[in-house]
């Protein structure tokens, strides 16, 4: 039942990016209500990821249009830009575009210089990333929801909190899957106590917004 459990979050969590038309629908479920829960960042630091991607996905498509294809991925503040631009002028203005947005630590500008990706070559990365996935929750050597995977032509990026075994291990399933061409590890490593205080932080603050909001009725 738990390994049933943790494939639908990982497959859920994969997903998500790829359903970014549907987020206000399907940030509602459960599934994502769960996903939240077990998250390593507070509430609040996940509200902000999510106006991240959402703030710089419009502003860079009112500044560059067709000049850039961007996925923008935020996580804890820091922002992974994948995708392809136009030339190094428009890959460098995506960076500026992104850095000015408030909340916004750093970035890891990751564009190619080339033509937007085709359809099926998304496709096959998000596959690639739904296959990380499903092999982190077999490895059971980490819960696979504390490690953000991003697949672009084939290079997989992690992101996330996790401790050096954690991190260790999730490198090592994503070098191991086919399809997989580089992978790039972007994941924070923080110590085993520093997990344990984060946690516990999260479960307290998942209960303040219900809290606040009876609060005020």
């Amino acid at each position: 039942m738990k390994r049933k459990l943790l494939l639908s979050l990982a497959a859920c969590a994969a997903l998500l990016p790829a359903l970014q038309g549907c987020i206000p629908l399907v940030a509602t479920g459960a599934t994502v209500g769960v996903l939240a829960a077990i998250d390593r960042r507070s509430v609040g630091t996940q509200t902000d990821d999510e106006a991240i991607e959402w703030k710089a996905l419009a502003r860079i498509e009112e500044k560059l249009g067709n000049r850039a294809h961007v996925n923008v991925t935020s996580y804890n503040h820091a922002v992974l830009l994948t995708g392809e631009a136009y030339n190094e002028a428009a890959k460098a203005e995506v960076d500026s575009i992104v850095r000015a947005i408030p909340g916004v630590k750093n970035t890891y500008n990751e564009l190619a210089i080339a033509p937007s990706s085709s359809f099926v070559n998304r496709s096959n990365d998000a596959f690639i990333t739904s296959k990380i996935k499903s092999r982190s929750v077999d490895t059971g050597k980490f819960n696979p929801v504390h490690v953000k995977v991003v697949t672009e032509a084939g290079t997989a990026f992690l992101l996330g909190i996790v401790t050096q075994s954690e991190a260790d291990a999730a490198v090592q399933v994503a070098r191991t899957t086919s399809g997989v061409k580089k992978v790039v590890n972007l994941m924070e490593i923080v110590t085993v106590e520093r997990v344990k205080e984060l946690e516990l932080e999260a479960s307290r603050d998942k209960n303040r917004p219900r809290e606040d909001a009876a609060s005020k009725n």
